[in-house]
Order: structure tokens, then C-alpha cells, then sequence
């Protein structure tokens, strides 16, 4: 699919991985990227893309994601301005590690992991990218109807959409990461069930998965435990660079042949 003269949504753009997809899409000329955080800053890094681009490209809109009004606010809008969402890379996420269950130097009694937090890392990291997946789906499916459009004829028509989902290599476990392991693992499933339902539509879906990124939420992990946990177990001795992860997402969408996931790890290998 070509990424020119399309419309593309990010969440997660203020910063990250979010903010370096918004950018190289900007490059790659779409039509229209959609910032969505709910930083403040969002504004200012809009601004950046559009003062890099020459052209006002990007457009910020500060909200919570995982507000179900908000998100159909920002549809609603994007639809009015530019026409249907074509691109949506939901990236906005959050950890909160810790051990699934430890015992209490002090109590002798053990601690369980939350399940409060729990059920913030899920709705922030699965609930939320899902349904700004399914409602970039069902907008695709209103404007194909309103051509008098059914069922995708790939001898036909070019692809309306690729989703992609943000994953990552904890996906595959990783210690004192039990929430955002399952829900990294969890967007794998979600992917792979709405490739087979999307594609009627002529949206595609697929999920990257990141090794440790140069992010704030890396970052803060402290560079002791970068430097002690992290390095030593990634082939390339260093984080990725988020524009690097950027470029691995526009391959994804310029290439229609990979429909499932792609690793972009690093040459991540921990040990047992």
C-alpha cells in the first residue's frame, strides 16, 4: 500500500516510538497524520513534523486513549478534515513492573501483583489500541458503502488500510513484566483474528515487535538496568533507535505480502 496522500492516526505520538512514526510518515508525504497523547506536548512536536515537512501535515488532538468519547472525537474530526483513516498505529502504552509474586522482606508475608494495576495496563495497552483498530475498520467500512461497495476484490481494488499493532519482545515473557507481557501477547491474537475479518473491508492487520527502544519508558528503567539487564543480551550492543522502529512500521505498511509479525529486536536474547 502506498503510504503517499494517505491519512494516518497515531496514538502514543507525543513521544517515542508514537512520535517517530508520526514523523516518517510526514516524510513518506501521507495526506494527513493525526497526533494523538495525552501530553501537553503534543502540540509542540505537530508543530516540529509540520516545520520539518515544509507543509502542514501534522495535526495534535490531546486526550486521553483510552476514552471511548475522545476516540470517536477524533474519528469523527479526522473524517470531516481529511477523509477516512487509511493508517493507525495505536502506540500508546504504559508498564508497571513488578513481580507477579514476591514475599515481603518485612511482613514474611507474600505480595501479589496488583490487580488494579493490572487492569490499567490492559485497558491501556489492549483494550485501547483494539478499538482505535476497530473503529479505523469501521470507518473504512462506512465509506466503502457509501460507494455502493461490499466485499474487497483484491483483482480489483488497491488496499484501503493496513493497522498496525505495537508489540513487543516481552510478548514472549519477561520477568516482573506479568500485565504487559500478556497484553503484548495479547495483541498477537487480536491481530491475527482481525486480518481475517478486515481484510473484507481491504484493511490489513499486523503487529512489530520491538526490542528495547530508546523511549522514556525505557529510559526509565534506570541506565543501570539497561547497562546490567538489557545490553549485555541484545546482539548490537545498544537500544533502537525509535527511528529505526518508525522505518520497520513503514515497511509493514508499504509491503502487503507481510500480513503477520515482524521482529525488530535487535538480536534480543536473554538469558533463562
Amino acid at each position: 500500500m502506498k503510504i503517499k496522500g494517505k491519512v494516518a492516526l497515531i496514538t502514543g505520538a507525543a513521544s517515542g516510538i508514537g512520535a517517530a512514526v508520526a514523523t516518517q510518515l510526514a516524510r513518506e508525504d501521507v495526506k494527513a497524520v493525526i497526533l494523538v497523547d495525552q501530553s501537553i506536548k503534543t502540540p509542540e512536536v505537530a508543530r516540529a513534523i509540520n516545520e520539518a515537512a515544509g507543509r502542514p501535515v501534522a495535526e495534535a488532538m490531546v486526550g486521553d486513549a483510552t476514552d471511548s468519547e475522545f476516540r470517536s472525537r477524533v474519528y469523527t474530526h479526522a473524517l470531516a478534515a481529511h477523509g477516512p483513516v487509511n493508517i493507525c498505529v495505536p502506540a500508546a502504552g504504559i508498564t508497571r513492573d513488578s513481580l507477579a509474586a514476591k514475599m515481603d522482606r518485612e511482613t514474611g508475608q507474600p505480595h501479589i501483583y496488583s490487580i488494579k494495576t493490572f487492569r490499567e495496563v490492559v485497558e491501556v495497552n489492549l483494550l485501547a489500541p483494539v478499538y482505535w483498530a476497530l473503529d479505523m475498520v469501521a470507518q473504512v467500512a462506512m465509506a466503502r458503502k457509501a460507494r455502493g461497495l461490499g466485499r474487497w476484490e483484491p483483482a480489483e481494488e488497491k488496499l484501503w488500510g493496513t493497522i498496525v499493532f505495537i508489540g513487543s519482545v516481552s510478548s514472549q515473557g519477561n520477568k516482573g513484566q506479568i500485565a504487559y507481557a500478556a497484553t503484548k501477547a495479547g495483541l498477537q491474537g487480536a491481530a491475527a483474528t482481525l486480518m481475517k475479518e478486515a481484510i473484507y473491508y481491504g484493511v490489513r492487520c499486523c503487529v512489530i515487535h520491538p526490542g528495547f527502544t530508546d523511549t522514556p519508558m525505557v529510559r526509565a528503567m534506570g541506565a543501570e538496568t539497561i547497562a546490567k539487564n538489557i545490553l549485555p543480551n541484545t546482539q548490537l550492543g545498544r537500544l533502537i533507535r525509535p527511528d529505526e522502529i518508525a522505518d520497520a512500521i513503514c515497511f509493514l505498511i508499504r509491503n502487503s505480502a507481510v500480513s503477520g509479525e515482524l521482529w525488530a529486536d535487535a538480536g534480543w536474547h536473554p538469558s533463562a
